[in-house]
């Protein structure tokens, strides 16, 4: 969530080029408030308390595809963390499309993350077909 302004701001233009958009239900609370879930503890406990995990997984359920924003993070250009790779295998596993914004990262999961043969798009949503 660390992109959520981007996330907002993707959102929109998704929204404008007539797709329906599913976002994690902490995006407009952590838009709202800038130090919203700052430590580790915060996080974890918002993840428990509010069943983020579960419940965007609902979302892809009903989704025709998902879009990963992997902009680069930790020096790692198209960085896909852990609550990401899980909805990638998740979508994966229910057959839907997975785009991604940018390239596979080279990371320590990349050969499963090519597996999923995602669809990048390299910034370009006119590529996003569902």
């Amino acid at each position: 969530m660390q992109f959520h302004k981007e996330m907002a701001s993707m959102r929109d233009e998704l929204l404008s080029r007539g797709f329906t958009v599913h976002v994690p239900g902490e995006l407009d609370d952590i838009h709202k408030n800038e130090s919203y879930m700052e430590s580790d503890e915060e996080r974890i406990t918002a993840k428990i308390e509010y069943n983020f995990i579960r419940e965007h997984f609902k979302k892809i359920e009903v989704a025709d595809a998902i879009l990963i924003l992997n902009y680069e993070k930790k020096g790692v250009p198209g960085y896909i963390g852990g609550n990401t790779f899980l909805e990638m295998g998740y979508a994966f596993g229910l057959g839907k499309k997975v785009y991604l914004l940018y390239p596979v990262p080279d990371m320590d999961y990349k050969t499963e993350m090519h597996a999923i043969q995602p669809i990048v798009i390299n910034g370009d949503l006119s590529q996003i077909t569902v």
